[in-house]
C-alpha cells in the first residue's frame, strides 16, 4: 500500500501535473494512515502478522526479479544489435532472396537493427522486400492522436526498403484495432513520411541551388573586364564564344535552372517509384515476424545469478502473457523465431 501511494504521488506530479498542495495533502493523509497500519503490523509480529511481511517480501522479490531480468535482456539486445557496416556489406538483398511483401518485425529497440533479424536471415530461405521494425512504446500522456501515433525513420539506404517505426500509445489508449486497421494506418503514415522526406530533400536542393547560383553570379560579375575601346568582357565566357559587344555574366543561369528542373523531376520520379513499390508490397501481403529472445546465465556466472535468471525469471516469462495474445496477430500470417542470449 505504501508503494502504491508513492507511485500515485509520482504520477500526480509528473504526468497529471496536479497542484503541489493537493499532492502534499494526498501524500500526508494516505501515507500517514499506511505508516500507522505498518507500525501496528510490526508491533504484532509474534501474534501472526509476520505472514503479511512475508507476503510483501515475496511480492517485492517477484517484481525485482522481473525488472532485473527484463533490464538485462534489453541491455544485451542493445549490445548485440547488428552494425550498419555489416548491413552495408550484405547489400540491398541482405545476402538472401527478397520476396514480395511487407514484414513487420516486432522488437523493443528504438534504434539500430536487432540481433534477432540476423537470426531471421540465417533461418529463413527468403526475406520480404520491405522490412519495418515496429517498436510499441507507452508514453506518459493520456491519448496519442492518430496522426501522431507512428514515427518513422530509414534504417539503411533507400534501395534497402527498411524502416524503423515507433508506435506510441498513451496510458488511456486501448489497442482495439484489428490487424487490417493497424496495417492500413501504418502504411498511410509511412507514405506521409516518404512524401515529407521528399519535400525536405527538394527544399534542401533548392536552397543549395540558390546559394550556388548566387555564388556563380557574384564570381562571374567579379571577373568582368573593360577593354580599351569600352567593350565589356567576362572571364567566365569561353575564348571561342561569340565576340559580341557585351557579354552577359549570367550566362550560366539557364543551365543551372535546367539542372534544378532535372533534379526536381528525378526526385518526383523516385518518389512515385517508392510509393508504387509500397503499394505492390502491400498487395502481396503483410507478415508479422516475432522473435522470442531468451536469456541464460553463463557457465562462469555466480550461483545466485544462475538461479535468478535460469529458473525464477524463466518461470515468470513462461507464465506471463505472450505478445501474440496482446497484439491479436492472426496465426496464418505469423512467423516466429527463437533466439537465446548468454548474459
Amino acid at each position: 500500500m505504501m508503494m502504491t501511494t508513492i507511485l500515485v504521488t509520482i504520477i500526480m506530479l509528473l504526468i497529471w501535473q496536479v497542484n503541489i498542495i493537493v499532492v502534499l495533502c494526498f501524500l500526508t493523509l494516505f501515507l500517514g494512515l499506511e505508516l500507522f497500519f505498518f507500525s501496528s503490523v510490526l508491533g504484532s509480529v509474534a501474534d501472526g502478522s509476520w505472514v503479511l511481511l512475508v507476503f510483501a517480501a515475496v511480492l517485492y522479490l517477484v517484481m525485482y526479479i522481473w525488472n532485473y531480468g527484463t533490464k538485462l535482456k534489453y541491455e544485451t539486445e542493445v549490445k548485440q544489435k547488428l552494425s550498419m557496416d555489416l548491413m552495408m556489406d550484405l547489400g540491398c538483398n541482405l545476402g538472401t532472396v527478397r520476396a514480395p511483401g511487407i514484414g513487420l518485425l516486432y522488437n523493443e529497440l528504438v534504434r539500430g537493427v536487432p540481433a534477432i533479424f540476423g537470426h531471421f536471415l540465417t533461418t529463413m530461405p527468403a526475406i520480404h522486400s520491405m522490412i519495418i521494425f515496429v517498436c510499441i512504446k507507452w508514453v506518459p500522456v493520456p491519448v496519442v492522436p492518430q496522426n501522431e501515433r507512428f514515427l518513422f525513420r530509414r534504417v539503411c539506404p533507400k534501395n534497402y526498403h527498411m524502416f524503423r517505426c515507433i508506435a506510441r500509445y498513451g496510458y488511456k489508449d486501448v489497442r482495439k484495432e484489428n490487424p487490417q486497421t493497424f496495417e492500413q494506418l501504418l502504411i498511410e503514415s509511412l507514405e506521409k513520411f516518404i512524401r515529407r522526406e521528399a519535400q525536405e530533400r527538394s527544399l534542401e536542393s533548392d536552397e543549395n541551388g540558390n546559394t550556388d547560383s548566387e555564388e556563380e553570379v557574384a564570381s562571374s560579375s567579379s571577373r568582368v573586364l573593360v577593354g580599351p575601346n569600352g567593350s565589356i568582357y567576362s572571364l567566365g565566357v569561353p575564348l571561342l564564344a561569340e565576340c559580341g559587344g557585351v557579354s552577359n555574366p549570367n550566362f550560366g543561369s539557364s543551365t543551372s535552372f535546367d539542372g534544378s528542373l532535372d533534379g526536381t523531376m528525378d526526385g518526383r520520379r523516385s518518389l512515385d517509384n517508392e510509393l508504387s513499390f509500397i503499394h505492390m508490397a502491400k498487395e502481396c501481403g503483410v507478415v508479422y515476424l516475432l522473435g522470442h529472445g531468451d536469456i541464460r546465465a553463463r557457465k562462469e556466472s555466480f550461483f545466485v545469478k544462475k538461479l535468478v535468471i535460469n529458473y525464477f525469471y524463466a518461470f515468470l516469462r513462461k507464465n506471463c502473457r505472450r505478445g501474440i495474445a496482446t497484439l491479436s496477430i492472426p496465426h496464418t500470417r505469423l512467423m516466429q523465431v527463437a533466439m537465446q542470449y548468454m548474459v
